[in-house]
């Protein structure tokens, strides 16, 4: 047997501490495909409620929803809304991540019911995120049946409503920060109105 020298030794140390270490390495790092198996598990969207008021020829909804763990978990998530089955319109919803927002959010949507026959009809919201791959994520969904009676007879008769101000994307914004909001826009318009008086 060889003399072991003192390279030799510390050689043996550091390969033996190597090997009894936890710590990963190449080839035992996780995946791309299972880092977004466990990120897709804990993500999570819940349509809580959909609120309905009638008013004349106009249907307010306020859909209600939560994301769990939190809002910092999200970016994006996208809302599409059906009326008897059929699709009437996609909302992208950006979500805000600032301290006043919060992670029960509420998306308003209004319909016009010119033309829709009076009766029990279904609304159904359909909420998901979308993947770099277009595959839909943490899919959701939540529906309710409303009894709509038209205030004024029809002339002609419609089978789906009219979705008033259809934007592709909307920000959905807490009651604490669309009071500090207003609070802001009060504070602007006093300024701009007191910069005009100097004129």
């Amino acid at each position: 047997m060889g003399k072991v020298t003192k390279t030799g030794r510390r050689r043996e140390k550091t390969l033996a501490e190597v090997k009894q270490s936890k710590q990963a390495t190449f080839d035992s790092l996780p995946t791309a495909k299972e880092k977004s198996a466990k990120v897709r598990n804990n993500k999570q969207i819940i349509v809580t409620e959909i609120v309905n008021k009638v008013k004349e020829n106009d249907l307010e909804l306020k859909v209600v929803f939560r994301l769990i763990p939190s809002k910092a978990a999200f970016s994006k998530v996208f809302a599409e809304l059906y009326f008897d089955g059929q699709k009437l319109h996609r909302y992208s919803v950006r979500i805000p991540q600032g301290p006043l927002s919060a992670d029960e959010l509420e998306l308003p949507v209004s319909l016009c019911m010119s033309g829709i026959n009076s009766g029990q009809h279904l609304i159904r919201v359909e909420m998901h995120e979308l993947w770099n791959s277009e595959e839909k994520l943490t899919c959701t969904s939540k529906e309710v049946a409303i009894d709509y009676v038209p205030v004024h007879k029809q002339d002609r008769y419609i089978k789906i409503p009219i979705v008033r101000n259809p934007v592709a994307e909307i920000d959905v914004v807490s009651e604490p920060a669309k009071e500090v909001y207003g609070e802001i826009e009060k504070d602007q318009k006093k300024d701009f109105v007191g910069k005009l008086d100097k004129w």
